[in-house]
């Protein structure tokens, strides 16, 4: 699957997309394929301060419990509330309403991929 190239992507297969000061974070589709069947999503609270590269979250599938790092610092301004009795959003929709949070920012990201270079990494790494 073609990565959706409006986004920038972490080698963590967390997305972020910025405009206008604020960022929307989810995980990627190979990240929710290597997850399996999320059965939980534990996410901050609005306020709270993540640093770029900070755990962020934690997801719960039927294989694992995996870590969610921020790809971008700055303060959550709200989490997509819709993961809390619909955790399987983030196997059927991770770029649309599988979204974790959305976080005020003053900069832009620094540890980035763009969706080919994502491509590229996936490749590299045997993942697809």
């Amino acid at each position: 699957m073609a990565q959706p190239s409006d986004r920038m992507y972490t080698r963590t297969h967390e997305w972020v997309q910025v405009a206008g000061g604020q960022a929307t974070v989810g995980i990627t589709q190979y990240a929710q394929e290597q997850l399996g069947d999320v059965v939980f999503v534990e996410l901050p609270p609005a306020g709270k301060h993540v640093a770029e590269g900070g755990v962020l979250g934690n997801i719960e599938s039927v294989k694992a419990v995996s870590e969610v790092f921020a790809p971008v610092g700055g303060d959550v301004t709200v989490t997509n509330g819709e993961l809390e009795a619909h955790p399987e959003l983030l196997n059927q929709d991770p770029y649309g309403k599988g979204w974790l949070v959305r976080l005020k920012v003053s900069g832009a990201p620094a540890n980035v991929l763009d969706a080919a270079a994502y491509e590229k990494f996936l490749a590299e790494e045997g993942a697809h």
